[in-house]
């Protein structure tokens, strides 16, 4: 069993378990201990968003690795996927992110890249927590000069600033492009606004003056309502959003019409395809992904892989069977011949080439997919229970799956941290769909009360 990993890191309420300083100096410890090899001297990087926790996380972290004789080389506000990029071009032994994501500010966690980029399978994570609970690690104590040292690299922002660029067709320019930006207060409100104004576009920037207390307060990926309405007033030809560690991207168009990460996905997959680019003519997407999304690849002459929901599902997809593009509705998009992760700054890059090589608007583009209805229902049980335990649910299920057919879908999903179930109905007909979310809801709750 996890006790301190789940999906995307350890994560919680900071400087409450597993949120400590004392954690955050043990995982230091450990992870200082996996990459050691005693064949030459070892370094790690360790990056950051902007909440005001990250200091003390950041200084836990970086004791426990030079305790255990390893370098520390400390990035600063850096978005997560700058941090994957950092890793790799400086050739660490790893990089740790500090951040908590699209949580708010009082949330912080960890995430680990190994010294390729990617972030830890499962299998080192339990080995990370195992050196941490067994107490292997006590009695290792180098001295004198085998004991690691800190020092701050501050080229790292400028370095993945120029790497973005790159990722950007030399022929075009963003001249004629009037862009509404906002950095939701976090990792990349000192890097996105660069890019794209060097890169010739207007820039209209919003949620970049982060106080340590208002990441994804109100702004940003989370709340892109905010970057529509200032489209919409300023006129500006597309709203981008980030999250606060700046691996998610959700946009909007020209007149205000928000465009989530399936579309955004639709758009990119097509133009790969049409460039023979898309690695065995398959596009990565989770189970939540909009079934309109599969439809648009099956008559684009290419194919809809699902993963479980989280990107780094996706990518241990996409490496497994050699994809190269994946992503998440919720905005999460990786284009793997580019960067080891999500990375919301270089998806807009991406979208943005596509926009000038058709001169077409965003909106032209969107049109691409239709999505079909979705019901989302969350369902709060007395305590955790695996949905194929649920008295009466299995059969249930089947009838519901056996009604809709070939017309839609149904996802049952138990909370990885809560005692919820999340059913998601998905089809043609809205009102049928929902009907059949709530009787399956029902039969849950009649279940947990008997």
């Amino acid at each position: 069993m996890r006790q301190l990993f789940g999906t995307d890191g350890v994560r919680g309420v900071a400087n409450t378990y597993p949120m400590t300083t004392e954690i955050a100096m043990q995982l230091g410890r450990a992870i200082a201990f996996i990459v050691k090899n005693h064949t030459k001297r070892h370094h790690i990087v360790i990056g950051k968003d902007t909440r005001v926790s990250g200091y003390m996380i950041e200084n836990a972290l970086a004791a426990g690795i030079c305790s255990m004789g390893v370098d520390v080389q400390l990035l600063g506000p850096l978005p997560t996927p700058g941090i994957a990029f950092i890793t790799t071009s400086m050739r660490a032994d790893a990089g740790v992110v500090i951040s908590a994501s699209h949580n708010p500010f009082q949330d912080n966690g960890i995430k680990i890249f190994s010294r390729d980029g990617f972030k830890l399978p499962d299998e080192t994570e339990l080995d990370i927590e195992d050196l941490i609970f067994s107490q292997k690690m006590a009695a290792l104590r180098p001295v004198a000069d085998e004991v690691g040292k800190a020092a701050r690299i501050d080229d790292a922002r400028g370095r993945y600033i120029v790497f973005l660029k790159h990722t950007f067709p030399d022929k075009y320019t963003l001249d004629d492009f009037h862009i509404v930006l906002d950095c939701a207060h976090g990792a990349t409100y000192r890097v996105a606004p660069y890019v794209f104004a060097e890169l010739g576009a207007k820039v209209t920037c919003i949620g970049v003056e982060p106080d340590g207390k208002n990441i994804n307060q109100d702004c940003g990926a989370l709340h892109p309502e905010v970057m529509a309405e200032k489209v919409k007033q300023l006129g500006a030809d597309i709203g981008l959003a980030l999250d606060g560690d700046g691996d998610r991207l959700i946009v909007c168009d020209e007149k205000g019409e928000i465009v989530d990460g399936d579309h955004i996905m639709a758009i990119c997959a097509a133009d790969l395809l049409q460039r023979r680019k898309l690695k065995k003519k398959t596009l990565v997407a989770t189970v939540m992904s909009n079934m309109g999304l599969e439809k648009v690849m099956t008559d684009l002459g290419g194919q809809l892989v699902r993963a479980n929901v989280g990107d780094r599902y996706v990518v241990e997809t996409m490496r497994a069977k050699g994809y190269n593009f994946g992503g998440e509705q919720s905005g999460h998009l990786v284009f793997l011949d580019y960067n080891t992760t999500g990375d919301g700054i270089l998806a807009a890059l991406q979208l943005l080439a596509i926009m000038i090589k058709k001169n077409k608007s965003l909106s032209e583009l969107a049109g691409i997919m239709t999505s079909y209805p979705q019901v989302l229902e969350n369902v709060r049980l007395s305590s955790k229970i695996a949905p194929e335990q649920i008295q009466g649910f299995p059969e249930a299920l089947q009838a519901a799956e056996e009604q809709l057919g070939q017309r839609g879908r149904i996802l049952v999903r138990p909370s990885g941290t809560e005692p919820v179930i999340r059913v998601m109905a998905e089809g043609e007909d809205e009102k049928e769909i929902s009907t059949i979310a709530l009787e399956l809801c029902d039969v849950i709750r009649r279940a947990d009360r008997s």
